[in-house]
This record gives C-alpha cells, sequence and structure tokens, in this order.
C-alpha cells in the first residue's frame, strides 16, 4: 500500500512538472523557429530585441544579397552584433517554415541611458537632493 501512494506522489509530481515546463515554453515562445530567408518582417520582429526597423533591415539585405546561406550572416545586418545573433541563434533556422508565434521576451533586461539630449545625466526621483536653506 506504502509502495503504491509512493508511486502515485511521484507521478504526480512529473506531472506537475512537466506542466510548469510546457507553461514557460508556452510564455517565453522556446522552441518556435523563425526561417530567415522567408520569415515576413512581422515574423522576424518576434525575435529577442528584434524590433520593426531590425526586421525591416533584416528582409532588405535579404532581398539585396539573396538568401541567407548560414545563420551567422545575420551579423552583416545593420544593428545585428556578435552579442544580438547569439541571443538570435536558438530561434533562428535557414529551412522548414516559421513556427515562432510569440515575441520572445529577451532574458537579460537591458540598462536604462539616464542622459539627456545634452549628454548629461538626468535626474530621477530616487537620486535627487532637496534644495532649501542650509544646502
Amino acid at each position: 500500500m506504502k509502495t503504491s501512494l509512493r508511486f502515485f506522489l511521484a507521478a504526480a509530481a512529473l506531472v506537475a512538472c512537466v506542466a510548469v515546463a510546457r507553461a514557460a515554453d508556452a510564455d517565453t515562445g522556446s522552441g518556435g523557429k523563425v526561417n530567415i530567408n522567408q520569415a515576413s518582417a512581422a515574423q522576424l520582429a518576434l525575435l529577442p530585441r528584434v524590433g520593426a526597423r531590425a526586421a525591416d533591415r533584416i528582409v532588405e539585405y535579404r532581398k539585396a544579397h539573396g538568401a541567407f546561406g548560414q545563420a551567422e550572416q545575420l551579423m552583416e545586418v545593420k544593428g545585428v552584433g556578435e552579442k544580438l545573433f547569439t541571443e538570435l541563434k536558438p530561434f533562428v533556422t535557414l529551412t522548414g517554415p516559421t513556427t515562432l508565434t510569440a515575441k520572445v521576451r529577451s532574458g537579460a533586461p537591458r540598462p536604462r541611458n539616464r542622459t539627456g539630449a545634452s549628454g548629461k545625466k538626468t535626474a530621477s526621483a530616487s537620486n535627487t537632493v532637496p534644495v532649501g536653506k542650509g544646502r
């Protein structure tokens, strides 16, 4: 009796783990691929850290130079460097259908630029000093 209860609990735990893993994959769009040789700009924009303008540049590059022979050729597109390519590589393919259906969010948060148009650091509420008599 105790053995069957342990087996049941272990099986239930396994099912729960699989459900959580599938939900995480659905949230990040993991497992999906974008065929960079056929994808539209809208489909390319689903890639992490790729917006509409970068997606348009990829499409224009493809029109001007033909199909990508290697995924690494993405680094020849303006704005796609080695760092971004490393982030894109798991989601990029050269053949087959595009299966990515949701925007993939970048794993690391991007640093916030706190400089204004003048190039000087702008003040934020967290680093302001009250101004008054005696200061």
